[in-house]
């Protein structure tokens, strides 16, 4: 696989091993680093498709795949990165890789990444298909599905589907697990950026996690 070759090649080469260190220590050792970036890398995503062009999309789920394989995080993130450079060649199947992408190697920093990049958009373009698949999500046994069905209308602004929002934050508001904890508090900050009202409502009236609360309420005076 040609394309795996030349990511794989330009992130060896700018790897930095004592930033690997730290970066890896900040993740709290669950991944393997090169040590490379996030602007570092993107600047070596924008010369690969200047040199290479985009892989056909037809390939992207291999490839997305081998990159998930390797240990180093940073192809894990180059592997949103180039999804997100093809989206205008999405079809609706590629949600079934979108989950694959968040049900393994999981991770906050990819997950968040994966919904904000690739499973949101995709749930906007494709809306006919939302409600099944953001159901699943939630009632699912997996926190990381759940995190992406709570969070993933970030950025949909004054589209938000409030009551939806609402109901998926209550069924998980009893939930023990930080992350669930965090996206409540999380998607409930970003709606208030539109709603305020309606926000400080909702936390005044439900008795939510005082981290949920704390983060919904931390820019809304």
């Amino acid at each position: 696989m040609d394309y795996l070759r030349y990511i794989r090649e330009a992130y060896t080469n700018a790897a930095n091993p004592d930033q690997a260190v730290a970066m890896k220590q900040y993740m709290r050792n669950q991944f393997e680093h090169l040590g490379i970036a996030t602007p570092v890398r993107r600047q070596l995503n924008k010369e690969l498709k200047a040199l290479h062009g985009l892989p056909p999309i037809e390939q992207m789920p291999a490839l997305i795949k081998a990159l998930w394989a390797l240990p180093e995080r940073e192809y894990h993130h180059a592997a949103i990165d180039f999804m997100q450079l093809s989206h205008k060649q999405w079809t609706d199947a590629h949600i079934h890789l979108f989950e694959y992408m968040i049900t393994h190697q999981s991770w906050w920093d990819t997950v968040d990444g994966i919904v904000s990049c690739l499973a949101g958009p995709w749930l906007k373009r494709f809306a006919s298909h939302q409600p099944g698949i953001t159901d699943r999500w939630i009632n699912s046994e997996n926190i990381w599905l759940q995190r992406s069905a709570l969070i993933f209308q970030h950025g949909y602004k004054q589209d938000t589907d409030e009551q939806l929002l609402y109901r998926y934050i209550l069924q998980c508001a009893g939930s023990k697990e930080f992350f669930l904890q965090k996206a409540i508090g999380w998607s409930l900050r970003e709606y208030g950026k539109v709603n305020p009202a309606s926000v400080i409502r909702f936390v005044n009236s439900h008795d939510l996690a005082p981290l949920s609360r704390r983060e919904a309420l931390r820019r809304i005076t």
